[in-house]
């Protein structure tokens, strides 16, 4: 069964964007020049892992920035990190902030994952981050150690500074600029991308930090792991069909044989897939189709004709007919409620 592409939220990709567009490189450039299709202005909600990776490479190029990686790090703001950066906000001390890292990250991105090994005798804390693209350009890693320092520097209130610094790459940038941004120059050739710091350091208050959120902001983060871990459970051939009928609904292409042939597959393959998982493509069409509906009915600058048409229905009877078979109310009645209700 399929699994849910690796990806990076638009939040995430902000700062390299800025970074690009710093530097003369403007998003759709950037886009085209790295082979994707997404728009990236304004940025997409989320984006591939790979395609974040290739944005990374190819802004370097573009920029002719040796050092892209470190200045996309730089950029790093508490609204990059989402929901994962308001907990950090919330957390008592440098301790609780690195635990929740390791928990929480993966709702900013799934380019690799942190760890944390403190040594008692060395009185040092180890922070490792390993990447999950090992083919990646030394962009990657250098982008999120910088943006490790700048909002852990941020957070602190005062420039933090590692004791040692070593990624995996080489590099034969600059080492003045790693020095400025990193607080250091790192060893290069290394076995792992770490960065270790005086333990003390843990026990260090964050600053200002409102505590009494922690639990909300914790319940909601909570929430989106689970529904993250959801959304890899049910993808399989429902939720690539449900895709692929959201992508060609205004087009009129949600013919079970023009959406088997986008997968793939034949139309007997596709029905035979679907039934395996309990469903039918008549069932996933008014599914979307119904969730569809009532965002837009939510929108005040759409007629229930933009709507029909939306939908991918030819006459807007065909879907005051639909709505009420799923709703048991008229669109109009639905949309006077729901409004009503959020006023």
């Amino acid at each position: 069964m399929p699994t849910v592409l690796p990806r990076v939220t638009g939040s995430y990709l902000q700062p390299l964007l800025e970074t690009a567009a710093a530097r003369g490189v403007d998003a759709r450039a950037l886009a085209q020049a790295a082979g994707l299709a997404t728009p990236l202005d304004p940025p997409p909600e989320s984006l591939a892992a790979r395609d974040y990776i290739a944005l990374l490479a190819t802004g370097a190029e573009l920029a002719m920035d040796p050092h892209f990686g470190l200045h996309v790090g730089e950029r790093m703001r508490l609204g990059a990190y989402s929901v994962y950066g308001l907990i950090l906000l919330a957390c008592a001390d440098f301790a609780q902030a690195l635990e929740q890292t390791q928990r929480y990250e993966q709702l900013a991105h799934d380019l690799g994952r942190s760890q944390l090994q403190v040594d008692g005798e060395s009185g040092l804390a180890c922070y490792t981050w390993t990447s999950h693209f090992p083919d990646a350009t030394r962009h990657l890693a250098e982008s999120v150690f910088a943006g490790i320092r700048t909002f852990g520097s941020w957070l602190a209130g005062r420039p933090l500074a590692p004791r040692r610094l070593a990624f995996a790459h080489h590099s034969d940038a600059d080492p003045a600029e790693y020095e400025r941004v990193l607080g250091m120059v790192p060893a290069f050739g290394a076995n792992a991308h770490l960065a270790c710091f005086d333990a003390s350091l843990l026990a260090m208050p964050v600053p200002n930090a409102d505590a009494g959120m922690y639990p909300v902001l914790q319940q909601h983060a909570e929430r989106l792991l689970r529904e993250r871990k959801d959304e890899r459970e049910r993808h399989g051939i429902v939720a690539q069909v449900r895709a692929a009928v959201i992508r060609n609904l205004a087009n009129d292409r949600v013919r079970l044989a023009s959406i088997a042939a986008e997968l793939g597959l034949s139309s007997r393959t596709l029905q035979r897939k679907l039934a395996d998982s309990g469903a039918s493509f008549q069932q996933v069409l008014d599914a979307a189709r119904y969730a569809l509906a009532q965002d837009y009915l939510r929108q005040r600058g759409l007629s229930l004709a933009d709507i029909a048409f939306l939908l991918g229905y030819q006459e807007q009877s065909a879907f005051t007919h639909a709505f009420r078979e799923w709703s048991g109310l008229n669109p109009g009645a639905w949309r006077e409620r729901a409004l009503a209700g959020s006023a």
